[in-house]
């Protein structure tokens, strides 16, 4: 009975055990009814056939290469890798011991000698083929013997994806075109489809087996990473990169300068490709300071809470070109007054340097040296009425204005009252107020646009020049990571003056952190210009959009481009291009978000459908008649 009742178990432990056996029960099936992540990543179905395997909707066909070339060269993979299909691409590589490699080359030399033996006693023309092995096989062994050389086992399998029969055949057709130019040789994986299929997964295991021998310097010919790459661990992103789809991301001031230029055709996305890096610097709290000719960057200014300068003749924003830098460097504040001098003889010049007459009575154009040498006169003293010399600790006081400038040189002797007289319509003409008041524009926040779209064609250069130099001047006072954007910067290059200064600013801006950014549509006007080349030269980064065959061979003999990208510009559809950083180069594609796009877009289409959205009609309706106007 004792017994017996020992072997019993306990009603309460057996109801215990049943119910911890019911939970997982229950708990294995509440897991099986989880959707996983391979649940996600698996195809609806996986079919074998004997050439071929079908992945869902889509083919896939697997090839092996099973012949090589005597010799490989560097890059001989690279065109299939990028290739612009898609392709899933394997190598096993297997090291072998070198005392085995040693004996089996032994051997095999002894049969070729062997061979080559016989052929000579019964008389038989030499075989180039056998003396070549021979050789080849007498070389490795050597290089072997001292460690110079390794050897390997080597597979290489790809498997193409396709949507259709033809579709495949094509493409096997373009990758075997490829090989056969290296005389490397494929094979389809036949009646072996699942096994090749699992040889290319990343799961490695190479169930193929279909492998050569590769001695090192062979194996280093096959490195795949050969594709040109601008992407880094820090840096903004630009596109994609059309060769490999990598993402192109970029810090501007990693380069030995942050200078970049921008050349397209009108219409093909330069200002929307430069408003995109703009928006997304702002991010890393860079500032961003733009000088826009043709009012495209409001929207972009008001979305982020930018400041809108607006000069013009009717506006209440005023810029004082007399405005020194408060530099703290020693150097240049000493210098402060006499670079703002030499800037200032420059715009000068563009204000009133279109005609002078001569001693002779003659007319002739600019300022003549007598001219120069009063102005230079009338400068200084101007400065000095308001106590201004070039002590840095009289650069706090006010500075003067043209209008100073003006009675200076009425009081002058000589050709002050004539140059006077070409620069009354700035003080009392037409021109005035715009810049013959003291500046009340600030440049505190992280993205200002100076608009000078509303001024006549004549003002323009000079005001590109002055608001140029303005923020030039806070620049040096204020150092910190900014982009200054210049778009159109071809009317600056039409003037001699105007191009030495933007010059000036593109050399000395990595000195103060800054990264300009030239635009420009008029690719001729720019790049014939002696300073307009010279910018270039000065800017570690160019992104060449869609060019005018007219423009094509200057811009190809600028950048060195080869014949493909040559041919290449003149076809590049709206947002694609070149983008050079450095020596390297990609094929970019630029890329934007829809709220990006909404923000950035000067599309007339674009505009009118956000617009019929917003007030709730048709946007098809209104992106036709978007396109009717500009096409009107």
């Amino acid at each position: 009975m004792g017994v017996f009742g020992k072997d019993k178990k306990d009603p309460v432990a057996l109801a215990e055990e049943q119910k911890k056996r019911e939970l997982e029960e229950v708990e294995r099936q509440f897991r099986e009814g989880i959707t996983g992540v391979r649940d996600f990543i698996a195809p609806s179905s996986l079919e074998f056939e004997s050439s071929q395997m079908k992945i869902g909707t889509r083919i896939a066909r697997t090839l092996y290469v099973y012949g090589y070339p005597r010799q490989v060269y560097t890059g001989w993979l690279s065109p299939i890798i990028n290739l612009d299909e898609a392709l899933d691409i394997s190598m096993f590589i297997t090291p072998v011991e070198s005392k085995v490699v040693l004996e089996n080359l032994r051997k095999k030399v002894s049969q070729l000698e062997a061979s080559i033996q016989i052929n000579a006693e019964k008389g038989r023309v030499r075989d180039p083929a056998l003396e070549s092995a021979i050789q080849d096989a007498e070389e490795l062994r050597s290089r072997l013997q001292v460690g110079e050389e390794k050897f390997f086992r080597f597979g290489l399998y790809i498997t193409m994806y396709a949507d259709s029969v033809e579709e495949m055949s094509y493409i096997q057709r373009k990758i075997e075109g490829v090989f056969g130019q290296e005389l490397v040789y494929t094979k389809v994986a036949t009646v072996q489809m699942e096994q090749a299929f699992n040889s290319t997964v990343p799961q490695l295991t190479d169930q193929l087996q279909i492998k050569r021998n590769f001695d090192t310097a062979a194996l280093s010919t096959t490195f795949p990473f050969t594709s040109a790459d601008l992407s880094q661990e820090e840096g903004i992103l630009y596109g994609i990169n059309m060769h490999n789809n990598g993402l192109v991301i970029f810090d501007r001031f990693s380069q030995e300068n942050a200078n970049m230029v921008v050349f397209a055709k009108s219409g093909v996305g330069k200002s929307f490709t430069v408003k995109l890096e703009a928006l997304r610097s702002l991010m890393f709290n860079k500032q961003v300071i733009i000088i826009d000719p043709e009012n495209e960057y409001e929207r972009l200014a008001e979305a982020v809470g930018g400041s809108y300068v607006n000069l013009s003749l009717n506006s209440n924003t005023y810029v004082n070109p007399f405005d020194l830098p408060q530099v703290t460097d020693s150097e240049e504040a000493d210098n402060a007054l006499r670079a703002n001098l030499i800037t200032l003889h420059g715009m000068l010049r563009l204000m009133m340097g279109s005609t002078h007459q001569n001693e002779d009575g003659s007319m002739a154009a600019g300022i003549s040296a007598t001219e120069e040498a009063d102005l230079d006169m009338a400068l200084i003293n101007t400065y000095a009425s308001r106590g201004i010399t070039s002590d840095p600790l009289t650069h706090n006081v006010e500075p003067p204005t043209i209008n100073d400038l003006y009675d200076t040189l009425v009081n002058m002797a000589g050709t002050g009252p004539s140059l006077a007289q070409r620069l009354r319509k700035y003080t009392q003409g037409t021109f005035s107020g715009i810049f013959s008041n003291q500046s009340n524009v600030s440049l505190d926040n992280n993205f200002v646009v100076f608009n000078i779209r509303d001024l006549e064609d004549e003002l323009r250069p000079v005001a590109m020049y002055i608001a140029l130099n303005y923020i030039w001047n806070k620049v040096k006072s204020d150092q910190r990571e900014r982009y200054l954007i210049v778009d159109e910067a071809w009317q600056l290059m039409k003037y001699e003056d105007s191009a030495n200064f933007l010059f000036s600013v593109a050399k000395r801006a990595r000195k103060y952190a800054l990264g300009l950014t030239t635009i420009s549509q008029d690719v001729e006007d720019f790049l014939t210009s002696k300073m307009g080349r010279a910018v270039v030269s000065n800017s570690s980064m160019q992104i060449l959009l869609k060019q005018a065959p007219s423009a094509v061979d200057l811009v190809t003999d600028t950048f060195k481009l080869t014949t493909e990208e040559k041919r290449r510009l003149t076809q590049f559809p709206v947002g694609q291009g070149l983008f050079f950083a450095g020596s390297n180069h990609v094929h970019l594609r630029i890329e934007a978000s829809p709220t990006e796009t909404q923000l950035i877009t000067t599309d007339p289409k674009q505009l009118a459908a956000m617009k019929a959205i917003s007030e709730g009609q048709d946007p098809g309706a209104a992106a036709a008649d978007g396109a009717q106007q500009t096409n009107t």
